[in-house]
């Protein structure tokens, strides 16, 4: 038994005496340390993190001995040792599709394939450190073992190809939620990128393609789909949806990227959950406004020199111009802003973190630069009057609500 010291009875003095104190009571380092402590009691889960993207892109091979910068490293913004620092423990390994695989012959199932094989990797490599995810409670289990939990999403469902048994083969892979589409329609629904409104909504498949992810088991993601799928998801859907990473469109209106105050009504009675996103652009419209000015003044000194932005003189021009004009960056205080709202317009129950970590180019709030900044976001939840129920809430306990009602509502619909 360790002995009873005088420095050990002072310890507890001071925690038992901040414990007993209001967050609007304490002291900026107490606020500090106490949004520590809560980042590192509580679950921490985050929508969407593009790391399997980023090491496709980079082309990093992870067999065994090329696993450093999974647990620490300059790049990106995810790794083992700023993850932890953060208190992140189930972030969702974005399987992130292109668009520009819809015209591949298998709509980009091999590469979705090949995503997942590397968070499977990860896990086999280091199962000191990672696990896999399929539920809620595995989560729970390996944060009891002290590890990071990797649970899945799909970022468009275009690999699901015209052959919904290919859900299950997901599924049984590991996913977990399947964003339907990203930045072009497909053969699922139109997305908010795209001005063609192939389907106005959902097509007739991907109706199918609902139906059956609710009786799978598999969540249903309307981040990137346009308004009018959303509001089609929304009548049929027979299980909660989630926005991994979406953002409130009343604070960045030119964005259809983002959510208007009535969908985000909708998807509260629908019972769902709305993961924050942290890009800049689906924060701040003042950002918009200065990425656009900037685009001009880009566009006019180019034409003042007879180039196109392709033109190999313009490379360097390009360049320059970016040093002299660098992107503007929003507050990691309009994040909060976005929680805010979204607890206004829905409630405390349906609102979580999505920050796209790894997927924005670097593109981030002051303050939110990286996993290790969880803490930053409690500190000002604090600030503003969230309770410590209310953070849980938001840290993990919202997310697995819909994930467990997911789950439920699938087996209600198996067959004996």
């Amino acid at each position: 038994m360790r002995a009873i010291t005088p420095f050990l009875i002072l310890s507890i003095v001071i925690l038992f005496s901040c414990a007993e104190k209001k967050p609007t009571e304490m002291s900026e380092d107490q606020l500090r340390k106490y949004a520590d402590e809560l980042a590192h009691k509580f679950i921490i889960t985050d929508g969407h993190i593009d790391l399997p993207e980023l090491l496709h892109e980079k082309k990093i091979s992870l067999h065994p001995d090329n696993m450093g910068m999974i647990v620490s490293s300059a790049e990106g913004e995810f790794d083992y040792e700023r993850a932890k620092k953060g208190g992140l423990d189930a972030p969702f390994m974005s399987i992130y599709i292109p668009s520009s695989y819809l015209t591949q012959p298998d709509m980009g199932k091999a590469l979705a394939d090949s995503l997942i094989d590397m968070v499977l990797a990860i896990t086999q490599n280091i199962p000191d450190k990672f696990a896999l995810a399929n539920s809620p409670s595995d989560v729970e289990a390996n944060f009891k073992a002290g590890k990071i939990s990797l649970p899945m999403g799909m970022e468009n469902g275009a690999p699901i190809g015209n052959d919904l048994s290919n859900l299950k083969y997901f599924y049984d892979r590991g996913i977990r939620y399947i964003t339907l589409t990203h930045n072009k329609d497909n053969q699922i629904c139109d997305s908010s990128g795209d001005t063609t409104h192939t389907w106005n909504g959902l097509s007739p498949y991907g109706r199918g393609v609902v139906a059956e992810m609710n009786k799978l088991g598999i969540m249903v993601d309307i981040s990137h789909v346009d308004d009018s799928t959303f509001y089609r998801v929304m009548k049929i859907a027979k299980a909660p949806c989630i926005a991994s990473h979406s953002s409130c469109r009343i604070f960045s209106p030119t964005i259809k990227r983002d959510m208007t105050d009535d969908m985000i009504k909708k998807l509260g009675e629908n019972g769902g959950v709305m993961q924050i996103n942290y890009y800049n652009l689906f924060v701040d419209s003042s950002v918009v406004n200065k990425d656009q000015a900037n685009r001009k003044k880009l566009t006019a000194l180019l034409d003042e020199r007879g180039l196109s932005s392709d033109h190999p003189e313009a490379g360097p021009i390009i360049d320059q111009f970016k040093k002299d004009n660098p992107p503007s960056r929003s507050t990691i205080e309009m994040v909060v802003n976005h929680i805010d709202h979204v607890v206004k317009i829905a409630g405390i129950d349906h609102v979580a973190f999505g920050s796209d970590f790894d997927g924005v180019d670097g593109q981030l709030p002051i303050g939110l630069e990286d996993v290790s900044t969880y803490p930053n976001l409690i500190y000002l939840l604090l600030k503003r009057g969230y309770s410590e129920e209310d953070i849980a809430k938001i840290c993990y306990k919202n997310v697995w609500r819909v994930w467990n009602q997911v789950e439920q509502i699938a087996k209600g619909n198996q067959r004996p």
